[in-house]
């Protein structure tokens, strides 16, 4: 099982929902960055469940400890070990499935592919995983923070409820404001009480986050195989109920002639190169442009909802699996931080490979 993602800034996550702990090693982190305990601390905040009737009343305060790697508030460019310890794990929720296969999640695939699975939450597959990914996604920002990086993912969709205005137009000071992270009060409300209406009936609902990442100089990421949009999609598919990923212009770029789709140079009056339109999502040839780089993810409904659906067990048998535990109707507030953690691992393992392309 690969649970490593990064080139030279290098992160394993490692742990089970009902397990002891989950936790992270980050491997590669330069040396001398101030370690900022409290920000991963918020960040983790930000994902920890039970934040609202919205999200899973499971209560875990995510408090995290450093095992290694850090030294007098400093990093020592040694391996940095971040381990958070669960305390709210209340396995028996799933001993009704415990040889029963539960649709659209990894029950089956990884029971066919390891000959054993842990039906406790999922085990290894449960988004409780991503808890480690925002930690060591903290730790990315840290660094990130000496090139003035600026990360905003919010929730922009929910079902077919769309925001349909640009990140531009939008007030990206206002994503925490609510408790689905949409910086549109407005908007934020419709989508609160659709979620919440959703939870009642005992089903869920997906959506899609808009991730914008401002600040980022010209000349990151690898071409050819390793390219920059590449990082983003591999990294935004990896995380748990993710569909679908487009960058730029994405899909809708195709209704558009080339003409009007090129994004036009001219030298500003600072004498820096820029472009009159972004269709290209501040990523051309695999490489950064320095304009806004800007995505949408799209997260489909929890797998786990409170409604009877037919399935199979570990023999074949026909059965029924019975919704039960504690889970999210709507998984999309708390993924904005996930969103969040990743395009920071992407992007500082994108500079450190940049430092070595040239004199």
């Amino acid at each position: 099982m690969s649970s490593t993602y990064g080139k030279i800034f290098k992160i394993s996550t490692f742990g089970e929902s009902h397990g002891r702990a989950i936790g992270v090693v980050v491997d590669g982190c330069p040396s001398g960055v101030d370690f900022d305990a409290l920000l991963i601390q918020n960040e983790l905040d930000r994902r920890k469940p039970g934040q609202s009737r919205i999200t899973t009343q499971r209560k875990e305060a995510d408090s995290f400890e450093v095992l290694s790697g850090v030294f007098e508030g400093k990093t020592t460019g040694t391996p940095i070990a971040l381990v958070i310890f669960n305390e709210d794990q209340k396995s028996k929720d799933y001993a009704h499935i415990a040889d029963k296969f539960r649709p659209s999640h990894a029950d089956y695939t990884y029971s066919t592919k390891y000959g054993v699975r842990d039906y406790r939450g999922g085990g290894r597959s449960s988004a409780r995983e991503t808890a480690a990914r925002v930690a060591a996604g903290a730790l990315a920002k840290m660094v990130l923070n000496h090139y003035d990086i600026e990360i905003y993912s919010y929730v922009s969709q929910v079902g077919a409820m769309r925001l349909n205005k640009s990140y531009k137009e939008l007030d990206l000071s206002k994503i925490e404001d609510n408790a689905v992270r949409c910086p549109d009060d407005e908007m934020a409300e419709k989508m609160f009480n659709y979620i919440d209406q959703v939870r009642k009936d005992g089903d869920s609902i997906g959506g899609v986050i808009t991730g914008v990442i401002k600040n980022v100089p010209a000349g990151w990421g690898e071409p050819v195989f390793d390219k920059l949009h590449a990082e983003l999609g591999k990294a935004m598919l990896s995380i748990n109920a993710v569909k679908g990923f487009e960058y730029g212009s994405g899909f809708d770029g195709v209704e558009l002639l080339g003409s009007q789709h090129n994004d036009s140079f001219f030298t500003d009056e600072t004498g820096k190169v820029k472009t009159k339109t972004n269709h290209s999502g501040g990523i051309q040839g695999g490489i950064s442009n320095g304009e806004d780089i800007y995505f949408r993810v799209a997260f489909k409904p929890v797998a786990t909802i409170m409604i009877d659906q037919d399935s199979v067990n570990e023999v074949g048998d026909a059965v029924t699996v019975s919704g039960k535990g504690r889970h999210d109707p709507c998984v999309l507030p708390r993924a904005v931080p996930i969103v969040d953690a990743m395009s920071a691992l992407v992007l500082v393992d994108a500079m450190l490979r940049a430092r070595v392309n040239k004199l």
